[in-house]
């Protein structure tokens, strides 16, 4: 399925407006290709596009300096070789932290993450994961690599749900996976998910701003234009969301409406050079 720009709401600030017009205004955590067959993910039936956790580690590793690789080493053994669940899931939590803050390599750290949470198998740590590759994936322009972390984040949710399974967030991250992760034949399979939730209540945020996302990756910018609105009313100050809604008003063509929508996040963001870039491009619609 082919794509327009990609828009995602943990990523509004960075992929609307401001970032679309005037470049990335929050560092990135450095991205890595890979290539090969998925050897860990579980078993959920779909064609992996040809990566794998192993692929990406040894690519991962290919940036550390020596005595990094030399510590990474260490923490490996002691968790290949553990074989209490409860401890390996520390030494998964270890590994994570390593990723994240020694080599801010954003995939092994979400991979450890998962495997951490898969082990202790509770609800707050699987959907802490499962939103850990959805939120990523949406930013992320490999699509092979894109469908991975969307397979990843869908057992994920999937587990969560088998222990809540009333929990609505999970079940729109888990529509969220079919919809951004291009996980499916059908396009449809993940909005159904989501609106089952909306339907029964139209108050999910959640629910309404991934269907919005939907809505403007198809093209459809009046029906994003709608569920933008109501996510707006309910909630008044979510900055992400106003500035999705003013980058949405542009692309229609409706310059006074992007510009009225850009204004109120002026007033709203704190940050110098975000406050700088939103003024000039109200200044550049509204020559």
């Amino acid at each position: 399925m082919k794509r327009p720009q990609w828009i995602t709401v943990a990523a509004a600030l960075a992929l609307t407006g401001v970032l679309y017009f005037f470049g990335r205004t929050v560092p990135a955590k450095k991205p890595i290709a890979s290539t090969a067959t998925e050897q860990h993910s579980p078993d959920d039936g779909h064609d992996h596009g040809g990566i794998s956790i192993d692929s990406i580690l040894l690519l991962a590793k290919k940036q550390l300096k020596p005595e990094q690789a030399a510590a990474l080493g260490k923490l490996e053994t002691a968790a290949a070789k553990e074989k209490v669940a409860e401890e390996q899931a520390h030494l998964y939590h270890l590994l994570a932290r390593y990723w994240a803050d020694t080599a801010r390599i954003f995939e092994p750290y979400a991979w450890y993450t998962a495997e951490a949470a898969r082990l202790e198998n509770s609800e707050k740590s699987l959907t802490f994961a499962a939103h850990l590759f959805l939120e990523n994936l949406q930013t992320d322009g490999a699509e092979q690599r894109r469908q991975w972390k969307a397979l990843q984040a869908k057992d994920l949710f999937e587990r969560s749900l088998k222990i809540n399974p009333g929990n609505d967030s999970s079940k729109v991250g888990l529509g969220a996976c079919y919809l951004f992760g291009n996980i499916s034949s059908n396009p449809l399979e993940g909005i159904a998910k989501i609106k089952e939730v909306v339907d029964r209540d139209s108050t999910n945020t959640y629910g309404q701003l991934t269907l919005a996302k939907g809505s403007l990756l198809s093209g459809q910018y009046d029906k994003a234009i709608s569920r933008l609105l109501t996510v707006t009313r309910l909630q008044p100050g979510n900055v992400e969301v106003l500035l999705l809604l003013a980058d949405t008003y542009e692309r229609t063509g409706d310059k006074k409406s992007a510009v009225s929508w850009y204004r109120q996040c002026l007033g709203l963001v704190k940050e110098a050079e975000l406050k700088k870039a939103l003024q000039q491009r109200i200044d550049e619609l509204t020559k």
